[in-house]
């Protein structure tokens, strides 16, 4: 146990002990403000999310979908923090390039995902279909993430700017957004499997897959502003 001899030395441990606390705090807050807002940005259905809900049903490539889609973020995270976003902001050119070829691909994947529902046999089980290769799966989860327009400015400008009131702890910030990305994917991908029994049969893939083409038509219209 520490015994002080003297007011002086009192005074002396406290002036160490106090900042310690003091900058311990401030890197959790930089933390837990990085976690919270990263998670509150990736909740919201989207269609990389529909992707990932939808695969972690048919249990196919699970962990390398959500593996891709957490070290996207992780990437997208680490230019915002890094100062990327600011790049982004002085070349529009760049966003209005992932806003066209963003409403393209989901235009097409969702009519894909009606013609699926409209053709689906109710005798079939989309569970017992085979399984498409991995690196078509890869392909797909990239375009879901790289060409959504808002991925820009939600992970990059929005974290990126946010980032830089914690001045040297902004990198911990990062750290806090980045963990919330892999705790989600990877709690969406694998808890999806317990919707399993209930797509057994096939007219729930067919209202799953209606509602997924909803979704990627609708963000689609959506990035044009219409």
């Amino acid at each position: 146990m520490k015994i002080f001899t003297c007011k002086n030395e009192f005074n002396d441990y406290f002036a160490i002990i106090i900042p310690y606390f003091h900058h311990k705090e401030h890197t959790m807050n930089a933390f837990i403000s990085g976690f919270s807002l990263g998670f509150s940005l990736i909740l919201a259905i989207g269609a990389q999310n529909a992707f990932v809900l939808k695969q972690g049903i048919k249990k196919e490539h699970v962990f390398i979908i959500c593996l891709v889609c957490a070290l996207s973020d992780a990437i997208l995270i680490f230019f915002g923090v890094s100062g990327f976003g600011y790049l982004v902001e002085q070349f529009p050119s760049l966003q209005t390039v992932a806003k066209y070829g963003g409403f393209a691909f989901l235009f097409v994947y969702g009519l894909k995902s009606f013609y699926s529902a409209w053709s689906m046999s109710h005798e079939l089980s989309p569970l017992d279909q085979p399984t498409p290769s991995l690196a078509k799966t890869i392909l797909l989860v990239l375009a879901f993430t790289w060409l959504n327009p808002h991925v820009y400015l939600d992970t990059v400008i929005l974290l990126g700017s946010v980032s830089t009131k914690f001045g040297s702890l902004a990198p911990l910030f990062g750290f806090g957004a980045m963990s919330a990305s892999f705790l989600f994917f990877f709690s969406l991908g694998y808890g999806a499997r317990i919707l399993t029994p209930i797509f057994i049969k096939a007219i729930s893939w067919k209202i799953l897959e209606v509602l997924i083409g909803i979704v990627m038509l609708s963000l689609a219209f959506m990035l044009l502003g219409l």
